[in-house]
C-alpha cells in the first residue's frame, strides 16, 4: 500500500494543489498539522480522489470548530485531534505534529512508523527499530524546499518528493 505523508501546508494552496496532484497514486493521505485556515480542508477534500486522509492537528491550525465543520462534508477525510494510531496494510502508525513527541514515542518500539512535522526539515531515520517521518514542508517557505514523502508499507520504503 502506498501512503503519502504532507506536513505543514501554512495556507500554501498551490504547492498544496501540486503535492495532491502528485499525490493521486497513494491510497491513504497523512497530514501532520498546520493547514492552518479551514479552507485548507476543501484542498484536501476536493483535491484527493484517493482513500481516507488523516488529519491531525498542529500548533497552528486556527479555527479548529470552522476546520472540523468544512471536514464534515467530506467523508474521506478524518480529524484526529492531536495524535492518532493507524493500521495501515498491516504497519502500525503513529502521527501527530511535534518531532519532540514524535521522537518519544519511537523509542518504545510500539509502532511500526512514527510521522511528525512542526520543525519543517525533511528527515527519514530509524530510531530504536522504529521509522520516522518527517515529511519536510508544503509551505516551502521556512527551509526553501517544499516536500512531501511517499511511503511504501510493503517495501518499507519512504521516499521524499519534492515540488
Amino acid at each position: 500500500m502506498k501512503v503519502g505523508i504532507v506536513s505543514d501546508i501554512h495556507d500554501h494552496i498551490d504547492n498544496l494543489r501540486q503535492a495532491l496532484s502528485q499525490l493521486q497514486e497513494v491510497e491513504t493521505l497523512i497530514c501532520c498539522g498546520d493547514l492552518c485556515s479551514p479552507f485548507i480542508i476543501d484542498e484536501f477534500g476536493k483535491g484527493f480522489a484517493g482513500g481516507e486522509i488523516h488529519i491531525v492537528f498542529g500548533n497552528n491550525d486556527g479555527d479548529l470548530f470552522r476546520i472540523a465543520t468544512r471536514a464534515a462534508a467530506y467523508p474521506h477525510i478524518k480529524l484526529h485531534g492531536e495524535f492518532c494510531e493507524l493500521e495501515l496494510d498491516g504497519t502500525r502508525f503513529a502521527v501527530n505534529h511535534f518531532d519532540n513527541i514524535g521522537r518519544a514515542l519511537a523509542k518504545y518500539d510500539a509502532y511500526d512508523v512514527v510521522c511528525f512535522g512542526h520543525n519543517h526539515q525533511f528527515e527519514v531515520a530509524k530510531v530504536a527499530g522504529t521509522l520516522i517521518i518527517n515529511p519536510g514542508e508544503i509551505m516551502g517557505g521556512l527551509t526553501g524546499t517544499a516536500s512531501f514523502v511517499s511511503y511504501d508499507t510493503t517495501t518499507g520504503s519512504a521516499e521524499q518528493q519534492v515540488l
